[in-house]
């Protein structure tokens, strides 16, 4: 399933032993290495018990569905201090919203307002970005394909240069489709023949 990342904030997290949300989603942990969600900061419901910890992995989702994340119990939560690898990650305090985009020429294409999330393994695969107010009024959000991305810094992502969406864009508007649409009536003049001759 493909979700904006902002409707994953606030998020239910169900619990199969509970039967009842035992926590929400808070703010996401995201590796930008490979731009993949591997948990989330938690905000407890009174069905959580006390000694729960506060993060929950994403690899400790059972299941997920509209509505909300299903794990077996709250013992899945972990806390900062209990995985190393995660804390590492914690501790970048990365967050994709509001980095800014630029080409590698330097072209600057906007702010990230948003991004697709693929529920199946939490991988983000593509970033909306709010166009600045002069671009905006021609096109006010641009998708860009995790693809694009040439290198993420702690301020900046940078994608390939826009020349070469333009050249794409171009090879895709020149292609006519080769189907006959049948609720159209035919022309035939075009294609008629003079039987005299």
């Amino acid at each position: 399933m493909l979700m904006n990342g902002s409707r994953l904030i606030n998020f239910p997290i169900l619990s199969l032993h509970v039967g009842g949300a035992i926590a929400r989603t808070a703010r996401p942990v995201i590796n930008p290495d490979n731009l993949k969600i591997i948990a989330y900061e938690t905000i407890p419901t009174p069905l959580l018990d006390e000694e729960a910890g506060e993060i929950l992995e994403t690899r400790d989702v059972r299941e997920f569905a509209n509505v909300g994340m299903i794990v077996d119990s709250g013992d899945v939560f972990v806390n900062r201090g209990d995985v190393i690898k995660l804390d590492k990650i914690l501790d970048l305090n990365f967050d994709l919203i509001g980095l800014k985009v630029e080409t590698k020429k330097g072209t600057k294409l906007g702010k990230v307002l948003d991004y697709t999330v693929n529920t199946d393994d939490f991988s983000v695969l593509q970033l909306i970005i709010k166009r600045p107010a002069m671009k905006a009024f021609l096109d006010p959000e641009l998708v860009i394909p995790k693809k694009e991305i040439v290198e993420i810094t702690d301020y900046k992502v940078i994608v390939k240069d826009e020349e070469d969406k333009i050249r794409k864009k171009a090879v895709k508007e020149n292609f006519v489709p080769n189907f006959v649409n049948p609720f159209r009536e035919p022309d035939f003049s075009s294609s008629r023949v003079d039987r005299h001759n």
